[in-house]
């Protein structure tokens, strides 16, 4: 099989499917990651990736490339794995990067293949990429299209792509249904060693299409749900850990994606909902996506709650345009939108450390792992070598990314670092009381106290359990090479 497209997407399915057994070619016309890729160096952070590229380059099972014509010549089953950013100028899909991937390798190829679309598009896709399919191949050749949409967490994308907790698939025939089924069946062949099941839902284009937008709208609705609850804790005097807390129990809630704070960002959630509302309006159903729109507000209001609080806390002067922190020197610990990731698109951490520098702060960045993207991004900003360097003589400490490294910092010990002992926890990750008793003037956003649980009991002010983390898994198996074989 072939991954077109080596970026984080493509490049995670092209590793672990090797790591099954199967026979793999990435493909890419972007000549440096090619090169990086096929000397063993993973371009992006994502845990056990790198060991797991390096042994299969060594087996043999993976290759790289850049010629749509090997690729062509080489695979059964063609995934496609490009990008599908916000379009210039508006909030629909730009699929320019899905065309060029298709009809580059339409073009060579000279026998019936799958091919089958792995990218977060707008529903409508499928059927567009049968006719740009027809337009540059021989019909005779019975070429057919596939869409199998990816569910992949940055930070747990290795465990998402072996151990998936379901596969999608829109196709048309019983052949793409035994084609996708080989294609998986290293994944089928896992799970019933471990004694799982893994859900598969065929169904139709459209319907495949929507699994993947549907869940990131609702992911984010939850999201902007509980900081919409935080924004009313923060006026009535309540604390929105500990509301999350209390309806997380409800299994019809269930208390994942409950964590107020910053707001969601990355590469998916922010331009997939827009995506998602820009479509629905092509196709006459904006009103039912409607409140997405309010979703996007409450994510983006979160971010200016962060530079009011610091204007509170630092007694700042307000201005025209907002207030001014008069060269206070602020620490902000975080810079990509997650922890165990390097990945700084549409980050909140590293806006609000731009807004805070505009607005007049020194402000010092770190983060254990995007910085050098952070550089790129905002490279008017000071980046600290480390978290020691970066609080050393701040005046404010803001925690906008819950990496390990920052919830279980010793807040004592950073307190003598600091200038004042203020923190501002912007993902109410921190133990407040901890921090309290430290000497620190804790905020958290939500209205969430610094006030210790009765003895004997689970402190509702702790930081959060890391919900999205895998536990408890097991190893991974190392197969021999499989065949690809129709059932």
């Amino acid at each position: 099989m072939t991954f077109v497209g080596t970026g984080y997407l493509g490049a995670t399915y092209a590793v672990c499917f090797a790591e099954l057994g199967y026979e793999v070619l990435g493909v890419d016309v972007d000549v440096a990651r090619i090169a990086a890729l096929s000397a063993g160096a993973v371009p992006f952070h994502e845990p056990g990736l790198d060991e797991m590229l390096r042994r299969n380059l060594a087996a043999g099972r993976l290759r790289f490339t850049t010629s749509y014509r090997e690729t062509a010549d080489f695979g059964d089953v063609h995934f496609i794995c490009v990008g599908t950013p916000q379009r210039p100028g508006g909030t629909g899909a730009d699929l320019s990067y899905v065309e060029a991937a298709v009809t580059g390798l339409a073009r060579h190829l000279t026998r019936r293949v799958l091919i089958v679309g792995k990218s977060t598009v707008p529903v409508g896709t499928a059927e567009w990429i049968e006719q740009l399919v027809a337009k540059h191949t021989d019909p005779e050749l019975g070429i057919e299209v596939a869409w199998s949409p990816e569910f992949l967490q940055e930070g747990f994308a290795v465990e998402d792509v072996l151990r998936p907790n379901r596969i999608v698939a829109g196709l048309r025939s019983e052949w793409a249904d035994d084609m996708l089924h080989a294609a998986h069946l290293g994944i089928l062949e896992l799970a019933a060693a471990e004694g799982r099941e893994v859900p598969v839902v065929v169904t139709d284009f459209a319907t495949a299409e929507l699994v993947k937008v549907a869940a990131n709208a609702f992911l984010a609705t939850k999201i902007s749900f509980i900081n919409a609850m935080a924004e009313v804790c923060e006026v009535a005097g309540g604390d929105v850990t500990q509301l999350a807390r209390a309806i997380g129990y409800d299994p019809r809630i269930g208390n994942r994606f409950l964590q107020a704070g910053v707001g969601f960002g990355g590469g998916c959630l922010p331009k997939d909902i827009r995506a998602f509302q820009a479509r629905a309006q092509e196709l006459g159903a904006g009103e039912a996506l409607r409140f997405l729109h309010e979703v996007d507000l409450i994510n983006q209001r979160r971010r200016s709650k962060v530079l009011q609080l610091a204007a509170e806390l630092l007694g700042c002067p307000p201005g025209p345009a907002g207030p001014r922190f008069g060269d206070a020197r602020i620490a902000v610990l975080g810079a990509t939108f997650k922890p165990r990731s390097d990945d700084v698109r549409d980050s909140p951490a590293l806006a609000i450390a731009a807004a805070l520098a505009r607005s007049g702060a020194d402000v010092h960045v770190y983060d254990p792992e995007g910085m050098a993207n952070a550089v790129l991004v905002q490279p008017d900003l000071n980046f600290a070598e480390s978290l020691d360097d970066a609080v050393r003589d701040a005046e404010l400490v803001c925690v906008l990314t819950e990496w390990p490294q920052f919830r279980t910092a010793d807040p004592v010990r950073l307190g003598r670092l600091a200038a004042t002992r203020l923190v501002i926890d912007g993902r109410n990750c921190l133990d407040a009381a901890a921090w309290s008793a430290a000497g620190w003037q804790y905020r958290g956003l939500g209205g969430r106290a610094a006030t210790p649980a009765p003895p004997g009991r689970t402190a509702g002010n702790r930081a959060a359990p890391d919900h999205d983390s895998p536990a408890g898994r097991p190893a991974i198996p190392r197969p021999a090479t499989r065949s690809v074989a129709a059932r």
